[in-house]
This record gives C-alpha cells, sequence and structure tokens, in this order.
C-alpha cells in the first residue's frame, strides 16, 4: 500500500497564560501537547488517533493540515512538505464540529463558492454538487439560509462543503461528537464510502467502539506520545478477550503509574 501522510517526530509546544497555568494547576509555563510523535497512514484506509481529552489528538490533525506549525518534526502530505501550504490544502479537507459557517449564506452559495476557490470547473462542480447534496439530504434546503439549518444539517453541509474539491486524504476531528444518532451514522457510513473509493481518512476520537467499529488500524495516544499503535484486528488478536476500551486503559493506567 502506498504511505499517504507521514509524521516524524512531531513535537508541538504552547505557552499557557497565568489562567491556564491555574486551570491546569501547574506551575509549567509551557505545555507539550504533541511529544516526538510518529506514525503514517496509507491509501484506502481508515486511521484512527486514540486518546482522552488533552492527548493531543486535535493538535496533531491540525499540524498536519497546516493550520498550526509544529515545533519539530517532519510531516508529508502526498509526498508533499507541509511548508507547502497552498498544495497540502488541495490534497486534504479538514472537518471539525468547530467550523461555523457564515450564516446569512445558502448551501448552494457555500458550495460554488469554495469549488471556484479550488479551481473546480463548472461541469464538474454542478456534477459533484449534485451528487454530495442528495448524499447528505441537503438538495431540499440548498436555498435556506445556514442561520435557519438545524445543527444536523448545519454539520452535513460543512462536510459537503469541505470536500468540494474531491480531496485525497480526510482528516475529520472528533466525527460524532454533539451529533444525534442518525447524523453520526450518515458521517460513519460517509468516511467507510471514502475509504472504499481508495481515499485516506484519518479521525480523532476518544469514543473506543467507533474506532473498533470503523478504523483499519489505530494509534493511542496519551500526553501528546504514541503508546501503541497497530491494526485494529491485531491490537484485538494480541490482547484476547479484550476490546479496545480494555486495551485502552490498560495502557492509560500504566502510564498513569510511571
Amino acid at each position: 500500500m502506498k504511505e499517504t501522510v507521514i509524521v516524524k517526530n512531531l513535537t508541538k509546544t504552547f505557552q499557557l497564560s497565568k489562567k491556564q497555568m491555574k486551570i491546569n494547576q501547574t506551575t509549567e509555563k509551557v505545555k507539550v501537547a504533541v511529544d516526538d510523535l510518529s506514525f503514517s497512514t496509507f491509501e484506502g484506509e481508515i486511521f484512527g488517533l486514540l486518546g482522552p481529552n488533552g492527548a493531543g489528538k486535535t493538535t496533531t490533525l491540525r499540524c498536519i493540515a497546516t493550520l498550526i506549525k509544529p515545533d519539530k518534526g517532519e510531516i508529508t502530505v502526498s509526498g508533499i512538505d507541509i511548508k507547502d501550504e497552498v498544495s497540502i490544502k488541495r490534497e486534504i479537507a479538514f472537518l471539525t464540529n468547530e467550523l461555523k459557517l457564515e450564516e446569512q449564506f445558502t448551501p448552494n452559495y457555500l458550495y460554488d463558492y469554495f469549488s471556484k476557490l479550488y479551481d473546480v470547473e463548472e461541469a464538474t462542480m454542478l456534477a459533484r454538487k449534485q451528487l454530495l447534496f442528495d448524499r447528505f439530504g441537503v438538495s431540499k434546503f440548498a436555498e435556506v439560509k445556514i442561520g435557519e439549518l438545524s445543527s444536523g444539517m448545519k454539520q452535513k453541509v460543512s462536510i459537503v462543503i469541505s470536500l468540494v474539491h474531491d480531496p485525497k486524504i480526510v482528516i475529520f476531528d472528533e466525527p460524532t461528537n454533539g451529533l444525534d444518532v442518525i447524523t453520526a451514522k450518515t458521517v460513519t457510513d460517509y468516511l467507510l464510502e471514502l475509504k472504499e473509493q481508495g481515499k485516506t481518512v484519518i479521525i480523532s476520537t476518544h469514543i473506543m467502539n467507533l474506532v473498533e467499529k470503523i478504523c483499519d488500524r489505530a494509534g493511542i495516544i496519551i500526553d501528546g506520545k504514541m503508546r501503541l499503535c497497530d491494526r485494529v484486528d491485531a491490537l484485538l488478536k494480541n490482547h484476547p478477550g479484550q476490546d479496545i476500551e480494555e486495551i485502552f486503559f490498560d495502557i492509560y493506567s500504566e502510564v498513569s503509574h510511571e
């Protein structure tokens, strides 16, 4: 299989304000969010970054998506160094529940606008828009302002718009967090479809059964470090009688006692 994303010895730190130091109950002025992290992904797979809140999952994904710059380490996407931000953005879609769309615009307008930003030809844009709008049930809301849509429909519109350029790599931070069960299933079903199309899908999550359900490989991150990374089926085989949640808590307990 062809490697698509390669992360080598990634380290990212953040300066803490006095307020943040108080909240985190620490005297340290610097927080190490990601600590010498390495992993790679392949075509036609779903890779899961599994860990508790604050483990460094989101920071890692944002570094890959060129939204923040790492302190140390190397990242390549489709053979392109992340320093080439424009080329990287054409290779990926970065999806997050924190994405906010302009509420005065309609799905139709936003889809056309972002398609033009990515230089998508009009015929391709129209065909792909029809396909995605129908797939996510957006068609009948195409001319409804974003501000008037339900939270679930806003999420679906965000996904559709993020995919205007038919990216090779889809990065999704907490794909089902805060979604109702129907919208969550729509999202996870589509991630599996992307895999079947040969795309690379990278998700971060703290939901154990989601990893077991849809991921081919998973990396367990705790305190910014990669504690275990392998195929999901191999993890289960090597820990007989345990599911992913039990494996995770065994590792978490070991780390807590270090």
